[in-house]
């Protein structure tokens, strides 16, 4: 399950850091078509105080990461990771639940982009809290 964590970090930090170097490049992200990443990422709910959204989330998603990956080697990590894997999750499943509210019914458009970030951060959610939950039994 461990493994899976890392590939959905991972995939989520990519996919952060390609929409943060659109913002920040004022580039057209590729969507091939599908949905309207323009208008998304060029809204005013694209940033928060003129930081994008995106590299907040490429934050979070490096943090995970950060933490799967070193929890073996550090005894903070070992016992709280599960937890703060969880945590990070949580906060962004709600935060992208608002966003797609605004893409869907203020904006009116639809980014692929932030529909995949939304997506493997609600599996991260699933995946982490069944980690935690068995880690929990284990106690």
């Amino acid at each position: 399950m461990k493994k899976a964590l890392i590939v959905l970090a991972s995939i989520g930090l990519l996919d952060a850091i390609y929409l943060t170097w659109i913002k920040l490049a004022n580039q057209v992200a590729q969507c091939a078509g599908i949905g309207d990443c323009e208008a998304v990422n060029s809204s005013p709910y694209s940033e928060i105080a003129g930081i994008p959204i995106a590299l907040l989330g490429a934050a979070a998603f490096l943090v995970m990461l950060l933490v799967l990956l070193f929890e073996e080697h550090n005894e903070i990590l070992r016992e709280n990771g599960p937890l703060l894997v969880v945590a990070i999750s949580l906060v962004g499943v709600l935060y992208s639940v608002y966003l797609t509210y605004l893409e869907i019914f203020v904006i009116k458009a639809i980014c692929p982009y932030c529909v995949l970030s939304a997506l493997v951060l609600v599996v991260l959610l699933i995946l982490s809290w069944r980690r935690l939950s068995a880690q929990w039994d284990q106690v």
